[in-house]
């Protein structure tokens, strides 16, 4: 008797959940909030690690723009594009205040004032965001600017036009507006069956996502170039590969590809909660993470097509996933290595994952999820790159 209403309540749980989200991704596409464990607050260290990597290009970035002297309302204003939230976000309009701050003062004589847009979707925890100014400001040190939160897709219009004097865009623009349409169709050539991702996948699927991207990222830069003033700053940081790797290597040498969270680990997670009978197989084959690593081709090809930017610096750069000293601890201890790559995996894709499944079901997804990587003891001695695209341009 308890087994078949153990039955009937997956059957409920799928009913409910399944494909809820598909069409609707602007509702759910958020980076996981509040501060626990498995909250993008506390597992974004590889974010940190790009955006500390990128810091010096976005301070020449800053010290490169011209002043904007005798303005009526002489107020400048900020916005970072995709937020999501925690130390991160705040970090950078800090430094961007800062570095402003000083050359006003030393060129000019006086400190203008400063406005800072968070803008993220909607589904964004912008309460744990808004919170966290106490924590990342101690009593002595006053925050020099007003602060206010813009919900919307930064695939469209979310300033009036030549409003913003810089824009910064970290570790968000891979995130694609949707899926492609013919990825969730299963009469296309490009059904993306038996995986999550698309680094691997056929040559249709591929196709599909790159499109989505570069119409994308087309919107993106259209948007910006209205939004920002003459001379203002665009810094953006995702994640991409070289132009030298074909769209279907989406994260470059074999041990990165197979030690991802979006590859191997994944994939075996769905199918392991298919073969034991808590899903069917349309509900693995519809669920796809709507992230694309674009290259620097592909990102200059879309500045030229845009027009209004001039492109300062365009780079490519491979961080390393963690420390050797966190390598030599996880060796040491495979299951912590587990749960915090599970942790890491909730932090950016829970809401979608249990959009698409349902809580209980999404919980158990990640702790196969944990399962998997901590047994893989033989990928814990290898070490992962990631790799990321920095972009400085001057609206002109």
């Amino acid at each position: 008797m308890s087994t078949i209403k153990e039955s009937s309540k997956l059957d409920l749980m799928k009913n409910e959940y399944c494909h809820t989200w598909t069409g609707g991704l602007h509702r759910i596409l958020c980076m996981q909030g509040g501060d626990d464990d498995g909250s993008y607050a506390k597992n974004s260290e590889a974010p940190a690690s790009a955006i500390s990597l990128s810091k010096p290009l976005l301070l020449a970035g800053i010290q490169s723009m011209k002043l904007f002297k005798g303005d009526d309302d002489e107020c400048l204003r900020i916005a970072d594009l995709g937020c999501a939230t925690g130390y991160n976000t705040l970090a950078t309009i800090d430094l961007v205040v800062e570095t402003l701050r000083g050359q006003y003062i030393k060129e000019c004589g006086y400190e203008p004032e400063f406005e800072a847009f968070f803008s993220d979707l909607p589904s964004n925890d912008f309460n744990s965001l808004f919170r966290s100014f106490q924590q990342f400001n101690d009593t002595s040190k006053k925050r020099r600017y007003y602060a206010a939160g813009v919900p919307g897709s930064f695939y469209h219009r979310l300033f009036p036009s030549r409003k913003l004097h810089v824009a910064v865009s970290l570790s968000a623009l891979h995130w694609l507006s949707q899926i492609p349409n013919a990825v969730l169709d299963k009469r296309s050539a490009a059904w993306n069956k038996g995986r999550a991702w698309i680094d691997g996948a056929k040559k249709e699927v591929i196709e599909a996502y790159s499109k989505q991207s570069m119409e994308d990222l087309e919107a993106f830069l259209r948007c910006r170039r209205e939004e920002i003033v003459e001379g203002g700053l665009l810094f953006i940081l995702m994640a991409g590969r070289p132009s030298s790797q074909r769209p279907e290597n989406q994260l470059g040498d074999p041990d990165s590809r197979a030690k991802h969270p979006f590859t191997s680990s994944m994939d075996q997670a769905w199918e392991d909660l298919l073969n034991e009978g808590l899903i069917e197989e349309e509900t693995r084959d519809t669920f796809n993470i709507p992230a694309y690593m674009r290259s620097t081709d592909e990102v200059d090809k879309a500045f030229r097509g845009c027009g209004g930017f001039e492109i300062q610096r365009l780079e490519y750069r491979r961080i390393v996933e963690h420390s050797r000293e966190k390598q030599e601890e996880w060796i040491k201890d495979p299951v912590s290595y587990g749960r915090a790559k599970a942790n890491m995996v909730r932090a950016t894709l829970k809401p979608m994952v249990e959009s698409h499944l349902g809580p209980e079901l999404s919980e158990e997804l990640f702790m196969r999820f944990e399962k998997r990587a901590s047994v893989d003891t033989a990928m814990l001695h290898k070490t992962c790159f990631y790799g990321v695209i920095i972009v400085c341009a001057i609206r002109v």
